[in-house]
């Protein structure tokens, strides 16, 4: 998985990563020229006293040394700048890829999971990328090239280089073996973390209100310990092979001086000739100290490409057409025939054979008690759902066939929980519209009963929103997402109990505001609160997923058992009448 990434988004760079090659080969090749110049210098110039002889090799190893440092420098750069462009590519993609997740794929990985798998885990891969870069060209190359020129100065001293060698390699083995399931549930853990800090900044009224601080903290608390506890698993791996590799290299060391020592004395090896062995030996060595920090991050970083393919090979289940429509004019003629909507691995459809139709010029309202669909059927409209069965039709083409930015521009949603983002008033209002004039934003405000509150703002239209609007009412937030929806002037109005938070008299004055600016759209308003809707031309009746009444209010009130209960549980008879 890892591999396959990696080869799919480094294609860009290969121009960068053979340069990356190039000057780790350079500077590999003189790491490994340098021994064999000292050896020289110490038994043709020191033991032979021949100082011209010191200088001219003395030179030319402080010419190769520059030449390894200069493509030394070099290899980190061109690394780093593909490794980079290699992180900014994937957090793109797989934010491209999020962007086209409907709801349903959205809610399966959960929104900390994405965070995590766009920010940690990218940068897992990143790092493994550029140490694959800086190291591991010259890491094989080195240990190869170490071999050779080992033998090259005492084959029979050389031997030691078949039980240090893989002595070595079976510590790391082992340990990559064991990390590997430690560094999958660290992720895990991660992401369980972020989850629950993320439930607590995000409810932290409710903590307040219900006095759960101490509960909140517990909660957390077991979060963070399970994680540290992974991450002592593996720290404890890494803590035990570190000093065992020290300990094969220093056992090494020790090994090789004592049998160069003997060859030296019985004159089958010059001294030169075993400070280059002790050398390369130790090249040899951190070229598998270096494939060790490789292989730490390996598994962690597989364990990471994992999760971000799973969001890369994700399909949104809602599909854009392979042929989209796009009318030339739209009237915003609104029908539901036959539409059933299914949960994945759901026994029941949540709603069954919805049968509606919304006029330009009309309101239509859907109530219902709570759990009888009527935010999935009004979610079907702009595609945040397909419908499983039946069709959803906008002036007679299905929606599943409409190009999306024409089905994006004829609907304006007011959702059930109105979410203003990070800037300003403006801002958020242009959202939709990013040309609206300014006259054309306090016509909005106006309409939508905020004017008075905004113009009371120092900034006014540029007074500041925190991400959520979390710094203005629930109110205020309903009235600049209605307001925001304005601005755009749709076709078709979708508001999900978009006026729950307003008190009555407010509402009332929005009602008739928006009624006289909606007179040519479709206008779909699900409600729990009786007086939003009563004055509707036409009511829909939910219960338990399905349609059990159309009709006026009082229609309704005459004939549906359900929709007289509703009605009754919040108005007299006398005020249900009136």
């Amino acid at each position: 998985m890892l591999i396959r990434l990696l080869r799919r988004y480094l294609r860009p760079y290969r121009g960068a990563i053979g340069a990356v090659v190039a000057f780790q080969l350079v500077q590999t090749l003189a790491t490994l020229y340098l021994p064999t110049l000292n050896a020289d210098i110490i038994d043709k110039g020191v033991v032979l006293g021949d100082i011209g002889y010191i200088i001219r090799v003395g030179g030319a190893m402080l010419g190769v040394t520059l030449l390894q440092v200069v493509c030394s420098i070099a290899a980190v750069y061109y690394g780093a700048q593909v490794a980079t462009g290699l992180g900014r590519d994937l957090r793109a993609a797989i934010f491209g890829r999020v962007q086209t997740f409907s709801a349903r794929e959205v809610g399966r990985f959960g929104a900390p999971s994405l965070i995590t798998r766009t920010t940690n885990d990218v940068q897992q891969v990143q790092m493994l990328t550029l140490m694959t870069l800086t190291l591991m060209v010259s890491a094989p190359i080195m240990c190869v090239g170490g071999i050779i020129l080992a033998l090259r100065q005492d084959v029979p001293l050389s031997g030691l280089l078949l039980v240090i060698v893989p002595a070595l390699m079976a510590v790391i083995g082992v340990a990559v073996v064991k990390m590997r399931p430690l560094f999958r549930a660290m992720q895990e853990r991660i992401d369980a973390v972020n989850r629950i800090l993320r439930e607590q900044i995000t409810g932290i009224r409710v903590i307040r209100a219900f006095v759960r601080d101490d509960h909140e903290r517990r909660r957390f608390a077991g979060a963070n310990t399970q994680l540290t506890d992974v991450s002592l698993g593996a720290g404890r791996l890494m803590a035990t092979m570190f000093p065992a590799v020290m300990f094969i290299m220093n056992v090494s060391s020790v090994a090789v001086i004592w049998f160069g020592g003997h060859r030296v004395a019985s004159g089958g090896m010059e001294i030169g000739a075993l400070t280059a062995f002790l050398s390369y030996l130790m090249l040899i060595l951190m070229s598998v100290m270096m494939a060790t920090f490789m292989f730490v991050m390996v598994p962690r970083a597989e364990v990471c490409a994992e999760r971000i393919d799973e969001v890369l090979t994700t399909d949104t289940s809602v599909v854009p057409p392979a042929t989209p429509v796009t009318p030339a004019t739209s009237r915003g003629e609104l029908a539901l025939r036959g539409v059933s909507f299914r949960y994945p691995g759901a026994e029941e459809p949540v709603v069954k054979g919805i049968d509606l139709v919304a006029h330009p010029g009309q309101i239509t309202a859907i109530i219902g008690s709570t759990g009888s669909g009527k935010t999935t059927v009004l979610n079907l409209i702009p595609r945040l759902y397909d419908a499983t069965d039946g069709e959803v039709t906008i002036d007679g083409v299905d929606v599943r066939n409409l190009d999306p930015a024409h089905l994006a521009t004829i609907i304006g949603l007011v959702p059930q929980k109105p979410y203003l983002f990070t800037g300003t008033v403006a801002s958020n209002l242009r959202y939709g519209r990013p040309d609206a004039t300014d006259e054309e934003l306090w016509h909005a405000l106006e309409v939508a009963q905020a004017r008075d509150f905004v113009e009371k703002m120092p900034e006014r239209l540029a007074a500041p929103i925190a991400q959520g609007g979390t710094n203005v009412s629930g109110g205020q937030r309903q009235r600049l997402s209605i307001a925001r929806a304005l601005v755009r002037q749709p076709k078709i109005y979708l508001f999900d109990d978009s006026f729950s938070a307003l008190d009555y008299a407010t509402d009332a004055a929005l009602r008739a505001a928006l009624a006289k600016e909606t007179t040519t759209a479709t206008v779909v308003i699900v409600a729990q609160r009786v007086s939003t809707i009563r004055s509707a031309d036409r009511i829909v009746v939910l219960d338990e997923g399905r349609v059990v009444g159309v009709g006026t209010h009082a229609e309704l009130m005459a004939d549906n058992d359900t929709y007289r209960e509703i009605v009754l549980s919040q108005l007299t008879e006398q005020e249900a009448a009136a």
